[in-house]
């Protein structure tokens, strides 16, 4: 008899403890409050979440159209403000709102770049990197207009497969437009013959007056234009051969 008592208690408890999910999940079960742009909904659970079945993005499409994002906001205006490019959700092979997106407080409002894959946006627009990110501002990232997968994967920004600063460096002497020294948009190659005294037969004269026959790899003695530099580097590249 007391067991059956305690199980009908249990179970009572139970049904209450589902009944009180059900009406008042917004205190039972809410993970956190939600985004400032949501907080119209944080009494309404139903307006995002279908009962057992949880959170879908077909409810978010029912708001935010995948055509208008970062286009129109949900009222149909204009952005204005679009410091962040968000519009290549046009370009996602799959409306999955909630693999990258929880608006509540407690389980972060945004999830960490880190989490976003590249294989979820169409193969075509995968190296179009100035379609969604930002140019970096330094001196040599703001000359270059694309092509950023010549350097960079789409795995990770940094490390990135080549360091210019390693190779040459771009001092005050040499704050010129990348195609200057890189022809056709082909940053995997160069020519230092695109200014000043750079021909050919001049630098070959200057060259062989100071013994040196090899000198097509430029920036393997030449790492700026310092060229007190480019002897000291190729002085002791001669002594090592020696």
């Amino acid at each position: 008899m007391k067991n059956r008592a305690l199980l009908i208690v249990i179970i009572t408890s139970l049904v209450m403890l589902l009944l009180l999910a059900f009406i008042f999940p917004q205190h039972m079960i809410a993970p956190g409050r939600l985004i400032d742009g949501h907080k119209e909904f944080q009494e309404d659970c139903f307006a995002c979440h279908t009962p057992l079945l949880g959170s879908n993005s077909t409810k978010c499409i029912e708001c935010h159209g995948v055509d208008d994002i970062g286009i129109r906001t949900t009222s149909g205006q204009p952005v204005i403000d679009k410091r962040d490019n968000v519009a290549f959700h046009q370009k996602l092979l799959e409306e999955d709102c909630v693999a990258c997106h929880s608006d509540h407080s407690g389980v972060m409002a945004f999830r960490p770049i880190q989490e976003f894959s590249h294989e979820l946006v169409q193969t075509t627009v995968r190296e179009q990197c100035a379609g969604c990110h930002r140019v970096p501002s330094d001196t040599l990232h703001r000359k270059i207009e694309d092509n950023c997968a010549q350097c960079h994967t789409i795995r990770a920004w940094m490390p990135a497969t080549f360091e210019h600063g390693e190779y040459f460096r771009l001092d005050r002497d040499h704050d010129t437009k990348c195609v200057t020294c890189h022809t056709n948009n082909n940053y995997t190659n160069y020519s230092c013959y695109g200014c000043h005294e750079h021909s050919r037969p001049g630098i070959r004269e200057e060259h062989v007056e100071e013994g040196i026959r090899n000198f097509e790899n430029c920036t393997e003695c030449h790492r700026s234009a310092d060229e007190d530099e480019a002897k000291r580097i190729w002085h002791k590249k001669r002594v090592e051969r020696d």
